[in-house]
């Protein structure tokens, strides 16, 4: 996976450079992330890595895939990844490229997974107290999962804080055990 990365990170830099030197940090997220998701469906993926298709040929279907939100620079991103082949670090580069959107826009993505979804007063409350704790802007990403019976689970970067019963319970097995 470092390996990946380290490929993945001089192309979302040049990405991240282009679309901020251009204000169009959002328009290049919608973008990269959609391509991530095409080049990470197993039926695109054996495109990418079958040597009779030509590499500009899954671009193409990458950038009409994408509709609107690829234009003529997005697809010549798309084409460059492909001369080199390098479609398929489209999922590294994206994430590289939101850590770098991140830092510029002062946000943290933060995952919070549930018991039960919340109201609108709840997560309010919750994304105020992370701002704070953080010092950064928190845009929440919810999930639920009713394995976790009550509580919630937050990550937020490499921290994850486990508030969750089932977690709490997992804790006591594993002292009563031990």
């Amino acid at each position: 996976m470092a390996e990946k990365a380290t490929i993945a990170r001089p192309y979302a830099r040049a990405a991240f450079e282009h679309a901020h030197s251009r204000g169009r940090l959002a328009a290049w997220s919608d973008l990269l992330g959609i391509a991530a998701a095409v080049v990470a469906d197993d039926r695109v993926k054996a495109l990418t890595q079958n040597p009779t298709v030509a590499s500009g040929q899954v671009a193409e279907l990458v950038a009409g895939i994408a509709g609107e939100r690829c234009d003529a620079e997005g697809r010549n991103f798309l084409l460059v990844l492909a001369a080199n082949r390098r479609l398929g670090l489209l999922p590294q580069i994206i994430e590289i490229y939101e850590q770098l959107r991140s830092e510029v826009e002062n946000t943290l993505d933060v995952q919070v997974t549930t018991a039960y979804a919340f109201n609108d007063a709840q997560r309010a409350r919750l994304s105020a107290a992370l701002s704070r704790r953080f010092g950064r802007e928190v845009r929440l990403h919810e999930t639920v999962d009713a394995g976790l019976v009550g509580g919630a689970v937050v990550r937020a970067g490499d921290m994850v804080i486990d508030g969750s019963l089932k977690g709490r319970l997992e804790q006591l097995a594993a002292q009563i055990a031990g």
